[in-house]
């Protein structure tokens, strides 16, 4: 993973190119895809400095490093262990809004349609600005986004958004059981602060699993969101006239 340079000090690894956006840049129409990691991995958003990981934690550990660009906080992931969709809307598209703080809500309205297909009800969308609080500038699933859906006032599903003259691109993730401290143990922060940290994100979010009734098939959730993307926000009788959709 790390390098020692002449000076002896571990270098960070380099970025894995698995979040590169460039790829939607040209393509015209739609596009939805569920994201997998083979290892873990450490997401920094795009603002966040590098510094804040610590390199002898992800060599300890075997993790990736990968930097995506949309804003916000950091997420951890691991292999089987949440749902990551990329969604791509070119500005043609139906759901392409101009206004940052509206153009994510449909992402929410898709997870807690689909969410609900599944037998979960009890779900709802932040809508209007951001609200980061204190710790979301740190890690996504502390703040509160709009598009992002909650579970009496837990974030569920965490977004991100990537603008281009093209369109945009909208990340969104939900965990099967949220657990902040591996994400913890990859940052730099002593101990103490660690533990306190700790405590106080793990009362922001839930994972899908963890919800009552619980939803435990990532697989099943993953397809009935692929599944109804191609619909949104279309007028079935318009589907074949609208610019890419189909």
């Amino acid at each position: 993973m790390g390098a020692v340079s002449g000076r002896g000090l571990l270098r960070l690894p380099p970025f894995t190119p698995l979040f590169d956006v460039e790829q939607f840049r040209s393509e015209p129409r739609r596009l939805a895809l569920a994201r997998e990691v083979e290892r873990p991995t450490l997401v920094l958003g795009s603002t966040q400095r590098e510094e804040l990981a610590d390199p002898l934690a992800l060599q300890r550990r075997a993790v990736e490093l990968a930097r995506r660009r949309g804003g916000g906080g950091a997420v951890y992931l691991e292999p089987a262990g949440q749902l990551w969709l990329d969604a791509w809307i070119p500005r043609d598209d139906p759901l392409w809004l101009l206004d940052v703080s509206v153009a994510a809500e449909w992402v929410g309205t898709w997870w807690t349609d689909a969410l609900g297909r599944l037998g979960q009800h009890g779900l709802d969308t932040h809508t209007g600005r951001s609200v980061p609080g204190e710790l979301g500038d740190l890690v996504c699933f502390a703040g509160r986004g709009p598009g992002e859906v909650f579970h009496r006032g837990r974030k569920v599903v965490g977004l991100s958004q990537w603008r281009s003259r093209q369109g945009a691109l909208f990340s969104s993730c939900a965990y099967l059981h949220w657990d902040p401290e591996p994400l913890l143990d990859l940052l730099r922060v002593d101990e103490r602060a660690r533990g306190e940290l700790g405590r106080g994100l793990m009362p922001l979010a839930v994972g899908l699993g963890q919800l009552e009734p619980p939803v435990g098939d990532l697989g099943r959730v993953r397809d009935e969101l692929l599944g109804s993307f191609a619909a949104l926000g279309v007028p079935p009788h318009q589907g074949d006239d609208v610019p890419g959709v189909s």
